[in-house]
């Protein structure tokens, strides 16, 4: 296949080589044979024919949150020139092309008094994070952002452009819908927007210093138990780091904070959070109300660059004695730099959508994200495995969108008959494997890809 004629194609040694393939995430590098940075659907054809006419595997990034897959030596398709967003206001929905953050979504969505199902970080690949499934801040009250696809446009193996609803085409459908990059590259997707303008929310943070953490683990599992599915909230623990790009006053100190997203009335918010001030003085206390554009203030996401290694697990419930075993693991005394966060889930969650988002029973998902820096993936691996035991009589699986890293792990992200169902799509639509990222997924005849 001849890319003379495309603009943005680039081999290892050229001009914007380096810029093409840098992301977010730095820890895991890879050297494609061959970037082509799309801006089209044909230019995605083209990319997708040249790497099954020499065997290649493919992988896709937008963002670079996440990691590409399998394309070192082989073909990445940089997605993220294809970032136009278009709003249908009567509709409640909108048109997301491959390469767009949530950032400009909310922001496209926002003047019509509407808002997608995103997640804490606006620079986050929307399209991406949805294959995954997509738990979002209003997660409870409105599902998995995958719930809400009305339509995705891919570019399967075979080189055909294939434009996919439940409808048209239910089980490619199911597949791409939390089966991730393993069926094809998505380069549009018709998602449904809610009508959300304003929420209240905010944090509450503690010094773990002189509130001690077991206590308010526990106070805050109890304050989840009577809460409305239009209150999402997760409780977050880190060790700040000693950095001069932190505030003095932040260095060093081990903070834990409870996030709230609440979609009705500020009073009611008022009401429902008393009992969580209440667990002990706080830090910082940021919960208001705002306009649904100023809700990344709510976890305040790091925006830059950085190396790391996270990986999760999804709980049929929280024994908050053994999560406070695993605070303690992570926390001060650790020998690396941890982030725990803990998702508490049900709600609208927990019902069935025709999408392959597996778990829907899970109340909880832990997470852990361990910045490489003093530590390598071996030594993060060994301590995430430590940590995860302490929780392991409650675990179902992990899931996809937090497997940063551990994606390279591929057991428990699906149960056996989702897994089952997704190794039939993969064998029908991809069966000389260019998509290598399948997330264990296995063919037909038993056999791992």
């Amino acid at each position: 296949m001849d890319f003379t004629a495309q603009r943005f194609v680039f081999r290892p040694g050229d001009e914007g080589y380096d810029e093409e393939i840098a992301g977010f995430q730095t820890g895991f590098p890879t050297r494609p044979a061959l970037v082509v940075g799309a801006e089209t659907t044909d230019d995605v054809l083209a990319a997708v024919a040249h790497a099954a006419e020499h065997a290649l595997a493919v992988g896709v990034q937008a963002t670079g949150h996440g990691l590409p897959g399998a394309s070192e030596g082989g073909v990445l398709i940089s997605t993220r020139r294809m970032d136009s967003v278009t709003v249908d206001a009567a509709a409640r929905t909108a048109t997301v092309g491959a390469g767009a953050r949530w950032g400009q979504v909310v922001a496209a969505a926002a003047p019509h008094g509407l808002a997608p199902l995103n997640g804490s970080a606006p620079s986050v690949g929307a399209v991406s994070y949805t294959l995954g499934g997509g738990l979002g801040i209003l997660a409870r009250t409105f599902g998995y952002a995958a719930d809400h696809v009305r339509s995705l446009d891919v570019v399967t193996a075979d080189g055909t452009a294939r434009h996919v609803t439940a409808d048209s085409d239910p089980e490619l459908f199911w597949g791409l819908l939390g089966g991730g990059a393993a069926l094809g590259v998505v380069t549009r997707l018709e998602i449904g927007l809610v009508p959300v303008a304003r929420l209240y929310g905010g944090a509450v943070t503690f010094d773990g210093a002189t509130t001690d953490p077991a206590t308010l683990l526990r106070g805050y599992e109890e304050w989840t138990r009577t809460l409305p599915e239009e209150l999402t909230s997760s409780l977050a623990a880190v060790v700040c780091p000693d950095l001069p790009q932190l505030p003095p006053h932040l260095r060093g100190r081990y903070l834990i904070s409870v996030r709230v997203a609440f979609t009705g009335p500020a009073a009611e918010g008022e009401r429902l959070v008393a009992p969580l001030r209440a667990l002990g003085p706080a830090e910082s206390d940021t919960l208001r109300e705002m306009p649904y554009t100023e809700s990344p203030a709510i976890h305040s996401d790091p925006d830059s660059p950085h190396a790391y290694y996270g990986d999760n697990v999804m709980l049929s419930g929280l024994d908050a004695d053994a999560a406070g075993e695993l605070l303690a693991l992570t926390g001060p005394d650790a020998d690396a730099m941890h982030v725990v966060q803990l998702n508490h889930l049900g709600g609208a969650l927990s019902r069935p959508a025709p999408n392959a988002v597996p778990f829907r029973e899970a109340g909880w998902l832990v997470r852990l994200l361990t910045p490489m820096q003093g530590i390598d993936v071996a030594g993060a691996r060994k301590l995430h495995a430590r940590a995860f035991a302490h929780v392991a009589g409650e675990t179902l699986g992990r899931s996809l969108n937090f497997a940063f890293g551990g994606a390279d792990r591929p057991e428990g992200l699906y149960d056996a008959d989702t897994r089952k169902r997704l190794a039939e799509l993969k064998a029908a639509y991809d069966p000389a494997n260019l998509f290598r990222r399948n997330y264990g997924v296995t063919r037909s005849d038993g056999a791992a890809d």
